[in-house]
């Protein structure tokens, strides 16, 4: 096929000096965010099921959006799911229908939500063959030039985040949405890395906008 197309992307040992700084800076912030996320409540998937049919007019029925603009939910982890409301709960993170959606429910709603979407499968998605050069290159090895760590000391090679320091899983996720968080992240607009030492915002301001499309794009194609 021509186009957009599946592309499989192997591990690399390459780490720039940014991102060696990076990791260092994270070790101290993961054991605070490891400590708060063992005391996350643990929520039934079950209840989350019936809670979750609001979620499915924007975020898709098993949690895969069809509009690139929203995010897929399916496979995120529980405890950065929980972050994540909890943030427009605080006023973190911005936006209209989500703010009025999160705002009533309790610590076991979103708990409960959050176990749900945990369980589902995620739909595999493909990257733009004219921007897995840069965007891989960007995704694993950073811009050192610029200060920009690589996308791996966070989320992985293969984009699965991890739950304990509550890094979301990223692979799969839709280009459009990973471009307008990033330029959230760089505006301002959204403050919700405030717990890693504002660690997106940095990246997204260091980032070029053909950058941060060939990112996004790969991240998409990313399984």
């Amino acid at each position: 096929m021509r186009g957009r197309k599946s592309v499989r992307y192997r591990n690399s040992a390459l780490i720039s000096g940014a991102t060696r700084a990076t990791l260092s800076s994270l070790a101290a912030v993961a054991l605070v965010l490891v400590s708060s996320s063992q005391s996350l409540a643990q929520g039934s998937a079950e209840a989350g099921r019936a809670k979750a049919a609001v979620c499915a007019a924007c975020h898709g029925a098993e949690g895969n959006s069809v509009m690139a603009e929203w995010p897929n939910l399916a496979g995120q982890h529980a405890s950065y799911f929980v972050r994540q409301l909890e943030a427009y709960q605080r006023g973190e993170r911005q936006d209209v229908l989500m703010t009025a959606f999160a705002s009533p429910l309790s610590a076991e709603d979103i708990a409960d939500l959050a176990a749900y979407f945990a369980t589902l499968p995620t739909v595999q998605r493909g990257a733009d063959p004219e921007l897995v050069e840069l965007g891989q290159r960007i995704y694993r090895s950073g811009l050192p030039d610029r200060g920009v760590a690589a996308c791996t000391a966070c989320h992985g090679p293969s984009g699965r985040g991890n739950p304990l320091a509550t890094f979301p899983v990223v692979r799969g996720q839709h280009a459009a949405y990973v471009v307008n968080t990033l330029h959230a992240y760089a505006s301002g607009e959204r403050r919700s890395d405030s717990s890693v030492n504002q660690m997106m915002r940095d990246i997204a301001v260091s980032l070029r906008e053909d950058e941060i499309r060939a990112v996004a794009s790969y991240i998409q194609g990313l399984r």
